[in-house]
């Protein structure tokens, strides 16, 4: 399981969501759940679409894990 920080604000009758780590992932939803929601669906999406690119681009190249603790 990985975390991410997801940052919410109220602008007028909308929820607007992003993740501080991945650009591009934003929601904007009706409410905060709905928003929450979107959300982990947004960054679900962009998370495949970038591996699924760094593949393409890594072909025949050594893949590891790595792990960094928080700053």
């Amino acid at each position: 399981m990985r975390e991410f920080t997801a940052v919410f604000k109220q602008d007028g009758d909308w929820w607007i969501g992003w993740v501080e780590e991945v650009g591009g992932a934003f929601a904007q939803e009706r409410t905060l759940d709905e928003a929450r929601d979107s959300l982990v669906e947004a960054l679900r999406d962009i998370l495949d679409l970038k591996r699924a690119d760094a593949a393409k681009l890594h072909e025949g190249a050594l893949r590891e894990t790595i792990r960094i603790d928080a700053a």
